[in-house]
């Protein structure tokens, strides 16, 4: 029943968020559109741990900086290759090892991977992910691992 209390509030406020208007009508049709919607989750049986992973709040805290960090970074380092007149990459399809347990945190690995500028997540296999980079200095930074520690460990198995 956490579940359904913890969902109906995150409904709530990005009901509130994205209306910008605070009437007492606006107020309580998000109030009654949240619980509405919360109530159908829990009887449709989708309101688990992977479909509102409210445990991983606190360690999002950390991840999500240090990700748009790293988007950042790769965001400069790619621009740096267009715009150098003799174009140097080497495309590389490389396959890293996933550490994660819960599909959350391998679909979180996976789309940290794709988000970041230069590389691709193609394929997930098992435990292993197909990634593409633009550079083998890309495939070699993803297969250092620091991005599957910091994963493993928002996913909170370490």
């Amino acid at each position: 029943m956490g579940q359904v209390i913890s969902l109906t509030i995150v409904l709530l406020v990005f009901w509130l968020t994205l209306s910008g208007h605070y009437t007492t009508f606006l107020i309580t049709a998000g109030v009654i559109s949240a619980v509405a919607i919360a109530l159908l989750a829990y009887r449709m049986d989708i309101s688990d741990r992977e479909g509102h992973p409210i445990h991983l709040g606190l360690a999002s805290i950390t991840y999500w900086p240090w990700l748009v960090w790293q988007i950042i970074l790769s965001a400069l380092n790619v621009t740096r290759i267009i715009i150098n007149p003799n174009l140097p990459i080497s495309p590389t399809l490389t396959r890293v090892t996933m550490t994660q347990k819960t599909d959350v945190a391998r679909v979180t690995y996976a789309n940290s991977i794709t988000l970041t500028p230069g590389t691709i997540s193609v394929d997930v296999e098992g435990d292993e992910i197909l990634v593409h980079a633009i550079t083998s200095d890309n495939a070699s930074d993803l297969e250092a691992g620091d991005m599957d520690r910091r994963c493993t460990r928002f996913e909170g198995k370490v």
